[in-house]
């Protein structure tokens, strides 16, 4: 009979299972004091993340819209500055 011997516990390994753990004991956490019907999932996180990304490109239309605007009602001639020559006096 072959006998199999343990896998030596490497770096690895033992990095795998504190943060195993570690993951396990934060959604124990995060249950027991929000509840388990208000969990946050990966798919409402995402859905968030989506929305707020339609918000911020909503804004940047209407910012673009409200500039063009401002443009289009500026007088056509406008005074240009002096160029800046030499130091001041």
């Amino acid at each position: 009979m072959a006998t199999e011997s343990p896998q030596p516990m490497n770096f690895a390994v033992v990095s795998r299972v504190l943060v195993s753990v570690a993951a396990e004991v934060a959604n124990g956490v995060q249950r027991a004091v929000v509840g388990s019907d208000n969990v946050r999932t990966a798919r409402e996180n995402a859905w968030d993340a989506i929305q707020a990304d339609r918000a911020r490109a909503a804004a940047r239309v209407e910012t673009a819209r409200a500039v063009a605007a401002m443009l289009a009602s500026a007088p056509a001639t406008r005074r240009r500055a002096k160029p800046l020559t030499g130091a001041h006096r």
